[in-house]
């Protein structure tokens, strides 16, 4: 896949999002879309995240993360455009 065909964006979502093992859905979510970046909670109550991959797969991981895990209840995502990190695999980070 050449740089073109990649995407990377940086997400907030927003609500009731922590507490609901949303960072471990993003995780296997992210995964199975062959998706690289990583997730972590805020202290604010957010949730954050930078995914990057093919185009079409990075704009059906932040359609998902719209509904989330089944307990979240999301108010918000905010995306933006980011630098493709260039990392291997998908990670959960610790709370900023």
């Amino acid at each position: 896949m050449s740089a073109v065909d990649r995407k990377a964006v940086r997400v907030r979502i927003q609500g009731k999002v922590q507490g609901v093992w949303y960072r471990g859905w993003t995780v296997d979510r992210a995964g199975t879309l062959g998706l690289t970046g990583w997730v972590r909670n805020r202290s604010d109550g957010t949730v954050e995240a930078l995914f990057a991959g093919p185009a079409d797969s990075v704009d059906r991981m932040v359609e998902a993360c719209r509904r989330g895990p089944p307990s979240a209840i999301v108010r918000d995502v905010v995306s933006e455009p980011e630098q493709d990190p260039g990392m291997a695999g998908f990670e959960q980070r610790p709370t900023v």
